[in-house]
């Protein structure tokens, strides 16, 4: 009985006992289960097995308490407290939308910021992307800081005029970031 929603979403069914049941695999699952699916890029939903309401918010946000209490956390104190205070704000309704777009933005960077990290010791154009990338995480995490403010992206500079100062450019920009590197090796 393999059962997938018309799009391809996984069925997963809860039941009363808390056990979740994959509908794709036949099997019973553990949320680890579902944060490996997660992270293999499978995407489901998660429905009560008696009264069919879909109730993937309150598994995921279980999923994530989990995640959290094994140790090293990744959700600040501060960030925790300013999305609490969100609640029943005006502003309310516009940050699940924010946030999403935030973490969106923040995935393709990290995907960039590891190409061109890889790049920009094979002497490639990616050093400036590199450079560009690691400014936006470091202004990122400053949004995380007690008393700050949520950052903003910084634009992306124009192209050098010229190809030698280009190569000048990103040769200057390589050279900072090995000695970032090296500084925090130290």
């Amino acid at each position: 009985m393999k059962k997938q929603a018309a799009d391809g979403i996984v069925i997963v069914k809860k039941y009363a006992n808390r056990r979740l049941y994959n509908t794709e695999t036949s099997s019973y699952i553990t949320l680890d289960h579902l944060a490996a699916m997660i992270r293999a890029g499978r995407d489901f939903k998660v429905v009560d097995a008696k009264t069919d309401e879909d109730i993937t918010h309150n598994v995921l946000t279980q999923i994530i308490m989990e995640e959290e209490s094994r140790g090293e956390t990744m959700l600040p104190v501060n960030f925790l407290r300013q999305l609490i205070a969100m609640y029943g704000d005006s502003m309310q309704a516009v940050v699940p939308g924010y946030l999403e777009a935030s973490m969106d933005s923040f995935r393709r960077n990290q995907e960039q910021f590891k190409s061109a990290v890889e790049g920009a010791f094979a002497n490639t154009p990616f050093a400036d992307m590199a450079k560009r990338n690691l400014a936006m995480f470091e202004a990122a995490t400053q949004g995380f800081k007690p008393g700050a403010a949520m950052p903003t992206p910084a634009p992306t500079p124009a192209p050098a005029a010229g190809k030698d100062a280009e190569m000048a450019a990103l040769k200057a920009e390589l050279a900072a970031l090995k000695d970032k590197i090296e500084k925090l090796g130290e």
